[in-house]
């Protein structure tokens, strides 16, 4: 009997316990894992396999089968590709169990043969949620399994031949040739490796479910997501009703793509217009400090509202905080608004958020948060029918951004009448019934807005 230390973070194997790992550098993340009896040797027992090159190989066109669920299949490409492996990940109550669900519904009731196998739940507590969603099992290629261990899985899998597999959750699976408790990172590594290699062989696609960590990461080692095909995250305020689906890693299709849901009564309802989701009241009212911008998640446009609040601080250091938008980013354009457009706001606490708990990560909404600041600064509103796109350098002229077509496009739809742009993305836009506005700089966005 052996003992080794794999670190819960990369998979770096030390034969002692220390309190830095060598390989990724991070803090006391080596656990002890105890190994008994002799250790298989995979490579050994296989055939030799054959070298050929680039010009022998012959293309396999195997074309995703469509979910049902259209965002779904916008996250993974165009639907669920064979012989693949995905991992969902997201926190405890998001969803995940009741997405994989729907979906076992929607490929099951195409006449395609899907194998559930619970490892947190009965069999009971599967049917009472089937039920709670109105799904009729009546005429459903749809089976349930409630198995641990991955030995009786591969051969529950052979019995059933199914063309798709739902395991949730990867961390209750364990192979009994190993020592470790189920869960452990020896456990979470050697179960997802032979997943994977069942896959492949068998042409079989299959969704695993991830627990997360504390930080919102993936449970167990990083080596997990470079072992799967695909990395979805389903995210979301508890508070909030709706869900984001993002691809982190996506070897059939982008990772830009994000599919947004709703979690109703009856399950997640798929959102046909997220961007009048997001944007909430903002044509009922006309308040100082709120602006309009029309980011891109992939290829959707989506309008988020952005909001701002600049109040004299009470302390000393002025206060930054931002919800939805990145902080480095804030902290850059209020640095550059005092520099470059003499607005002083070293005496004010700056509080920014994206309304709706939407995350917005793209510099196109440099210029919105800019103006959102200076107009809760000077307390005067901006026109509520007038979006902005635009990136902020540090010399303060304005960049143009990538996509202004469909974001203003996306706009007019919605019933938006002016957009504020970077001057060079005029030529790119030929909306008609919008008023464009092109700057060079931020000194002239703030005069053309206020």
């Amino acid at each position: 009997m052996k003992s080794r230390f794999f670190c819960q973070e990369c998979g770096h194997q030390s034969f002692r316990w220390l309190g830095r790992c060598p390989g990724c550098g991070a803090w006391n993340t080596l656990v002890e894992e105890v190994e008994h009896g002799p250790a298989r040797n995979v490579r050994n027992q296989a055939a030799p396999v054959k070298v050929q090159s680039l010009s022998e190989i012959m293309m396999q066109e195997a074309s995703s089968l469509p979910t049902g669920i259209a965002e779904l299949d916008r996250v993974l490409g165009g639907g669920v590709a064979p012989a693949s492996l995905v991992l969902l990940s997201g926190d405890p109550g998001i969803g995940k169990s009741t997405l994989l669900l729907q979906v076992a519904e929607k490929v099951s009731g195409a006449g395609r043969r899907v194998l559930y196998a619970s490892g947190e739940e009965s069999l009971q507590q599967i049917k009472s949620r089937a039920s709670r969603l109105k799904i009729d099992s009546s005429a459903l290629e749809l089976y349930l399994v409630f198995e641990t261990e991955i030995g009786r899985l591969e051969q529950s899998i052979a019995e059933c031949a199914p063309f798709m597999v739902i395991i949730d959750s990867i961390q209750t699976v364990f192979d009994s040739a190993l020592g470790s408790a189920p869960g452990s990172v020896a456990q979470v590594r050697e179960c997802t490796a032979q997943l994977m290699r069942l896959a492949k062989a068998k042409g079989v696609s299959i969704f695993i479910v991830g627990h997360v960590t504390k930080e919102g990461l993936v449970a167990g080692p990083r080596l997990l997501e470079h072992i799967v095909d695909t990395v979805l995250y389903l995210e979301g305020e508890r508070h909030q009703s709706f869900r984001l689906l993002r691809a982190y890693k996506n070897r059939f299709g982008s990772t830009n793509e994000v599919g947004v849901f709703e979690m109703t009564e009856s399950g997640l309802v798929e959102i046909k217009n997220p961007s009048a989701l997001f944007l909430g009241q903002h044509f009922s009212s006309s308040l100082p400090g709120s602006v309009v911008v029309p980011t891109l998640e992939g290829t959707r446009p989506l309008l988020v509202e952005i909001q701002a609040l600049v109040a004299q601080t009470a302390f000393g250091t002025p206060r930054r905080m931002t919800a939805g938008v990145d902080y480095n980013r804030v902290i850059l354009i209020t640095a550059v608004l005092e520099k470059r457009s003499g607005c002083c706001l070293g005496n004010f606490d700056a509080y920014v958020n994206a309304a709706g708990g939407v995350r917005v990560v793209e510099p196109a909404a440099d210029l919105g948060i800019a103006l959102a600041l200076v107009s809760s600064l000077r307390d005067v509103p901006i026109d509520p029918a007038l979006v902005v796109a635009g990136e902020i350098g540090l010399t303060g002229e304005i960049r143009p951004v990538a996509g202004a077509g469909k974001r203003v496009k996306e706009a007019a739809q919605l019933g938006f009448l002016r957009c504020l742009l970077p001057a060079a993305n005029l030529t790119q836009v030929h909306e008609p019934g919008m008023e464009m506005i092109g700057v060079h700089t931020l000194q002239e966005a703030l005069a053309k807005v206020f």
